[in-house]
């Protein structure tokens, strides 16, 4: 059995090198030009770094359908089912374009000060120019697309993919901010949230190879619905890890989610056991709250078995993902799409 620190390893390592590939498309399908302002913006959050596992599930997902090994074929010539190629790293470039687009306007919306270690765009430039940004990504992102050299009609279906997958992310965004001020959350409620706001990028990344190299409709559906099982998985993960991870760790302070009334899966489950989640924490304040108001709060969530309800929850989600992949010929690049499932749920600080 593959254990958590092996599992690590081997996934990172995978990241690494097609994040690589990945860092050196971005540049040639998105170039800085005039205005420059306006594109090295648009470039500053993708410069910035990032692990690219959207762009990493989509070129591994490739790999398995074409039943090659990993990282011994062309991206750029990519052989289709049907023995054709087409350029399937324009793909992963779209997908993780769309991801930052995301990005900007999150940070606009939040009017936090930083992202990846950097200051966040509408920071670094100006709200304008952060907007503008976050719209000229969303539209370069189907420019991106269409060069796969794909046949038509399945440009149009990978198109329509990314469209609705970025009018759900919208849907998912205003979920959130509406949870926000609502008493009460469903768990229902709150897993349709996530899988709006988060999961559908991931399903998209799972299934568009399928649809470029001209896949069947019930792989396409199987490859979709992993992406959102491991999508999902990978927002309640993080809800937890919000929780239960050193503040130096995360990089912000631990428990933030918390101080700042967000809904999550732990705070729907513990609220139906009775827990008075407004009363768990005195301030609204991030700056204010000390770690002994965390850890009180956090030992009265795990009290309400809370947290064990996400950690079961989302680890439930990776299997069923996982089972979906039977689609797919057994090979490493299907391991590998395993193996990233499970790293989702269980990846440090």
């Amino acid at each position: 059995m593959t254990t958590p620190e092996a599992r690590e390893k081997a996934v990172l390592e995978a990241v690494r090198k097609r994040r690589e590939l990945v860092n050196e498309a971005i540049p040639e399908e998105l170039p800085i030009q005039r205005p420059e302002r306006l594109y090295e913006a648009s470039r500053y959050l993708l410069d910035a770094g990032g692990k690219r596992l959207r762009p990493t599930v989509l070129l591994t997902t490739a790999e398995a359908l074409a039943n090659v090994d990993p990282l011994t074929v062309d991206y750029r010539e990519f052989p289709t089912l049907d023995g054709e190629t087409i350029d399937i790293m324009d793909a992963a470039v779209s997908v993780e374009v769309i991801q930052s687009f995301t990005l900007i306007h999150d940070d606009i919306m939040d009017d936090d000060d930083l992202r990846r270690g950097v200051p966040a765009v509408h920071k670094e430039y100006d709200l304008e120019t952060a907007i503008l940004a976050g719209d000229t990504l969303y539209s370069k992102a189907f420019e991106i697309m269409l060069e796969t050299g794909a046949k038509p009609e399945r440009a149009v279906e990978a198109l329509e993919v990314l469209a609705t997958t970025c009018t759900k992310i919208c849907e998912g965004q205003s979920l959130d901010v509406t949870f926000e001020n609502r008493a009460e959350v469903s768990p229902e409620e709150y897993l349709e949230m996530v899988e709006q706001k988060t999961a559908v990028l991931y399903a998209a990344s799972a299934c568009l190879p399928a649809i470029l190299l001209g896949a069947d409709d019930e792989t396409i559906d199987a490859l979709y619905g992993y992406g959102l099982d491991i999508g999902r998985a990978f927002q309640i993960q993080d809800d937890v890890l919000d929780l239960t991870v050193p503040s130096e760790k995360l990089g912000k302070q631990r428990g933030s989610d918390l101080v700042e009334n967000k809904q999550t899966l732990i705070t729907v489950h513990a609220r139906s056991q009775g827990v008075d989640i407004e009363g768990l924490i005195d301030t609204n304040d991030v700056d204010a709250v000390t770690e002994a108001e965390i850890d009180d709060a956090v030992a009265k969530l795990e009290a309400a078995g809370s947290i064990s309800y996400a950690n079961e929850t989302a680890q439930e989600l990776v299997e069923q993902g996982k089972a979906r992949l039977e689609v797919l010929p057994d090979n490493e690049a299907r391991d590998l799409l395993c193996e990233i499932a499970d790293y989702l749920i269980e990846r440090g600080y």
